[in-house]
């Protein structure tokens, strides 16, 4: 018996989101805190979970798996086989092994061949507050193996003092002034990408935001910076929330970084002011419980949804 029809109701998706990245059954980081904004945002999310872990690791005990580079190919296999790859994005976050990352470069180009016009958003989460914690062996696969020149459609997100490219000896440079910030993007720039954003930049107290955008071949970046005041707690899974904002935003503003910024920016300044509102209901203390913190997506969705561009872009 052949399934109902569904009705046309004239919508429409903004695109198809392959997003690999780590899961917690409890809380909000990876594609937790990616999926539901995407969703919202009006795309279609794919996810496949790089690891799958109880919680985050800011709690005592963390149980889990963790998804090979085999058993990443085998589902791209998968997809395959059953003429499912079709996307629009490739999103992926925390990588903890060069097996997988090499594999990551394999899907990249097998999702070219069906779609020349990938757009990857690849966010390298390699540390936090001044602390590296991935295996070192990553940075020369990022830096050296990534096929930038034929990923012109990136955004690449830096978090703190994580950079990939480095410099001509290979050494991983730290960013802690904006002017480093805007040289660093222009490094970037010249590896491939045309979109660059470096989040978390600690100037003056306050987190600064800079973006630059290349819209043509052979011109000069456009480039800004966003400044939002440091709120005094420490909340997981922030960076994969904005990549995730970034993307949805950059889709529908592709020619406008700094709108998109804007809007991203807003948004996750709203779901942590809910947070800790949040927080504060439960009984606030000086070191709050990680459950205290974890991010509150579904009490924000009209923030995420539509937000107030509070935090304006001041080009530089």
């Amino acid at each position: 018996m052949a399934p109902p029809m569904e009705p046309d109701l004239g919508l429409s998706s903004a695109g198809r989101v392959l997003s690999i990245q780590s899961h917690t059954v409890h809380g909000y980081v990876g594609n937790k805190a990616a999926v539901l904004p995407l969703q919202l945002l009006g795309f279609d999310v794919d996810p496949v979970n790089s690891v799958q872990f109880s919680n985050h690791t800011g709690y005592a005990t963390v149980k889990g798996d963790v998804l090979d580079g085999e058993q990443l190919w085998a589902l791209i296999e998968g997809l395959q086989a059953n003429d499912l790859l079709h996307y629009t994005h490739l999103l992926t976050g925390y990588i903890g092994s060069v097996s997988f990352l090499e594999t990551i470069l394999r899907v990249v180009e097998k999702l070219r061949t069906v779609n020349p016009n990938l757009i990857y958003v690849c966010d390298p989460v390699m540390g936090d507050d001044g602390e590296f914690y991935v295996n070192p062996e990553l940075v020369p696969v990022y830096r050296e193996k990534f096929q930038w020149q034929q990923c012109l459609h990136q955004i690449i997100l830096k978090r703190n003092n994580s950079l990939v490219v480095g410099d001509a000896e290979g050494k991983i440079g730290s960013i802690e002034t904006e002017a480093e910030a805007l040289a660093a993007c222009i490094d970037l720039h010249a590896a491939g990408p045309s979109k660059v954003v470096i989040t978390s930049l600690s100037i003056d107290n306050m987190l600064t935001i800079v973006g630059s955008h290349v819209q043509s071949r052979g011109k000069s970046p456009e480039q800004f910076k966003i400044a939002v005041p440091k709120l005094h707690s420490y909340f997981t899974g922030t960076g994969d929330l904005m990549t995730a904002l970034l993307l949805g935003w950059s889709h529908k503003f592709p020619d406008d970084l700094d709108k998109a910024a804007e809007l991203a920016v807003s948004s996750l300044q709203a779901v942590l002011n809910n947070t800790i509102a949040n927080r504060s209901k439960t009984g606030a203390s000086p070191e709050p419980k990680p459950e205290q913190l974890e991010l509150r997506l579904v009490q924000s969705v009209d923030d995420i949804r539509s937000p107030a561009a509070r935090f304006p872009a001041v080009k530089l």
